[in-house]
């Protein structure tokens, strides 16, 4: 479905396929929206001296998790977390753990100074987007609202 495609539907109910329809044409928008801060993405990071990725590998650390599982969550292969993490923990920012039901198995946990800097990312990213930041109160809420329920399943997978 095109960009120039999705245009407003009528407040009625949808049916199976209409809200297929209707997923698909909020998801393309929030693609739209969260793809056209990426700029203002790599320059939060930059301010922070990290790459995208580091980033994104920061903000997936609390609670510790197993190397493994952070490739999962960054869509890469273990041997590249080994570099991101490399690179984290030359800073001071995370460090290598041994899982304590499987020593073999390497948690990352983050450092003091990695929470600190972690919190700082945070911050920054937590500042709004224009689009975002020029709807009204009402909007505001019923878009966090609705972000609200669908986060929710992400904490159920």
């Amino acid at each position: 479905m095109a960009i120039e495609t999705i245009r407003e539907s009528a407040a009625e109910p949808a049916s199976a396929g209409q809200q297929d329809g209707l997923a698909s044409e909020a998801w393309i928008l929030l693609q739209r929206i969260a793809f056209s801060e990426r700029p203002a993405f790599v320059a939060a990071a930059r301010e922070f001296d990290l790459m995208p990725v580091h980033v994104i590998a920061l903000r997936s650390l609390e609670p510790p998790i197993p190397m493994g599982e952070l490739a999962r969550l960054l869509a890469c292969d273990n041997s590249n977390v080994t570099g991101i993490i490399d690179r984290l923990e030359e800073r001071g920012l995370v460090e290598r753990r041994a899982a304590k039901h499987d020593r073999r198995v390497k948690l990352v946990a983050l450092t003091p100074e990695g929470k600190r800097l972690k919190e700082g990312v945070e911050v920054r990213m937590a500042e709004p987007p224009r689009p975002i930041e020029e709807l009204s109160r009402e909007d505001l809420r019923a878009l966090r609202e609705i972000l609200r329920r669908a986060a929710r399943h992400l904490d159920q997978r």
